[in-house]
């Protein structure tokens, strides 16, 4: 049985359809990367998954349904998110915004602190900075930092590394391993830099406009044409 599975999910903003019968599944412990342009859907799958959008079709994680819950539940039944707009408290400090994302899981609050400290020892370092303050990589830690603190089985991160510089980037890279590895979560990001998405990912979803496009590992995709029609509109090779 996968461990996540989407089922004909289509996604409305209104009446505007913004993704159209997508169906995929994903291991327990995968790391998996939904890769695709702007525009193409990526964000509003993660924002399906917690409840955020109206949808048709079903959404289960370990044979049961999320469809019917609300954001508060998906979160308690253990699914964390790191959204790409960040969605950070700018004049709180680093800790006061980790222990925001924790109000699903008070009783673990203190370990999961020292979780997200032994990933990201900067944070524990600058914990009274404002978020304001900080870099835009900073910043990506502590919107993951967050979504540990909800004691997550399923992690979906949304463009970790956008504006990000390639040794930040790499930095993210072995963070989302570590939670895979050394936190038993499943993960789940989504991509604009396939050559990110391919360093880091199991397997790669290419959406389009809101279709899914095509699917495989990454020596399945490296060079398909599909990959590249879905960035660029044409089938010259990656």
């Amino acid at each position: 049985m996968p461990f996540l599975e989407l089922q004909n999910l289509s996604a409305f903003y209104g009446k505007a359809q913004a993704l159209h019968d997508v169906s995929l599944s994903v291991d327990k412990g995968e790391i998996i990367a939904i890769v695709g342009a702007n525009g193409a859907g990526k964000s509003t799958l993660l924002d399906s998954i917690m409840g955020l959008t109206a949808t048709t079709g079903d959404i289960r994680m370990e044979g049961s349904s999320l469809s019917a819950l609300s954001t508060a539940a998906i979160v308690k039944n253990g699914v964390g998110y790191a959204p790409e707009r960040f969605n950070l408290f700018p004049y709180m400090s680093v800790e006061d915004n980790l222990l925001v994302g924790a109000y699903t899981a008070r009783e673990a609050v203190r370990g999961n602190l020292d979780v997200v400290h032994k990933l990201f020892p900067k944070l524990q370092e600058r914990r009274h900075q404002e978020t304001s303050t900080q870099s835009g990589g900073e910043r990506q830690m502590v919107s993951l930092g967050r979504a540990l603190m909800t004691s997550p089985r399923l992690l979906l991160v949304d463009e970790p590394t956008i504006g990000l510089a390639p040794k930040v980037c790499a930095e993210i890279a072995v963070a989302l391993k570590r939670m895979r590895d050394e936190l038993g979560a499943t993960v789940v990001i989504t991509e604009q830099n396939a050559n990110f998405a391919m360093t880091l990912a199991q397997r790669l979803f290419v959406l389009e406009s809101g279709y899914l496009k095509a699917e495989g590992t990454v020596a399945e995709l490296r060079n398909d044409p599909r990959l590249t029609a879905a960035y660029f509109g044409h089938s010259e090779p990656v």
